[in-house]
């Protein structure tokens, strides 16, 4: 029974070979699209050949008066940042070194003083820049500030502008000023200078006067008092970097943590009460730090 349908189906299609009656009957739902499509494209085509464009008048946006003021209610057209690091992630930071680097450029061949006769300032602190400033600031990023403010107040103080002034103390402590300077140390009636240092949880007490060298820690020798070689060099470290060994007598007390501590508790003790015998010595002992 399927062969004579077959066969009736055959004699209704145009005569062609069994590999292309696919091709044929597909092309019976292709080409009514593709003919309207044609017939589309020829319209719209003729159309547009009877358009005059010379008639056509192409309106361009308005000319700018600049001369002109705008109306207080107009909106700008586009907001310009105040700062030109206004897209970047500290944009405060960022306009800070910025104005630091063009300050230490613009007066680097004004003279300097050295670091140890620079003036003592108190810069503000990490926590207290990112509270002003209301950025997340990273320690390595503000210490670049600090290094060019240090920079600035090596120049010196009676060569410096107004507007130098200004500029550093912005990043100046609060109350920095106001605080309480140390007292001058002085001699006693004996010729002793004393010095206070503390390290970790070691606290020193030590007395100085000269004399020929000898010293005594708690009562003992400091021999005795610090049996390694280095903890013996580190609690006389003024007196070697500065070539005073033979000059001064030491006696230190010392309580609290363990013998490195001690020893670099004295260290800083010492170093204060030679400097009440000698001020002069300073800048050395910095340079020995």
């Amino acid at each position: 029974m399927a062969r004579p349908q077959a066969g009736r189906l055959l004699k209704s299609l145009p005569w062609t070979c069994r590999k292309c009656q696919l091709h044929t009957q597909t092309s019976r739902f292709v080409t009514p699209s593709i003919q309207q499509y044609r017939k589309q494209f020829s319209t719209s085509k003729s159309a547009a050949a009877g358009v005059d464009f010379k008639q056509i008048q192409i309106q361009a946006a308005p000319e700018i008066n600049f001369d002109q003021k705008p109306p207080e209610t107009a909106k700008p057209a586009r907001i310009v940042p105040a700062s030109p690091s206004y897209f970047t992630a500290s944009p405060q930071l960022n306009d800070n070194v910025l104005l630091l680097r063009s300050l230490v450029q613009r007066f680097q061949s004004l003279p300097t003083v050295s670091p140890e006769q620079a003036p003592r300032v108190a810069w503000l602190k990490l926590s207290q820049y990112r509270t002003k400033v209301g950025e997340p600031v990273t320690a390595s990023k503000y210490a670049k500030i600090l290094l060019l403010l240090g920079r600035l107040n090596r120049i010196h103080p009676q060569l410096r502008t107004k507007e130098l002034s200004e500029v550093m103390e912005q990043f100046r402590r609060p109350g920095s000023a106001q605080l309480q300077k140390p007292k001058a140390q002085k001699l006693d009636a004996y010729g002793r200078a004393k010095g206070i240092g503390r390290r970790k949880e070691s606290s020193a007490r030590v007395y100085l006067v000269e004399g020929t060298g000898e010293v005594l820690i708690n009562g003992k020798s400091i021999v005795q008092a610090f049996p390694r070689l280095h903890d013996r060099e580190s609690a006389l470290w003024a007196l070697k970097a500065t070539q005073r060994m033979n000059k001064y007598n030491v006696w230190a007390l010392v309580e609290g943590g363990g013998v490195t501590g001690q020893a670099e508790s004295i260290t800083l003790a010492l170093a204060r009460a030679l400097l009440v015998h000698e001020p002069a010595l300073k800048p050395a002992l910095r340079r020995g730090e």
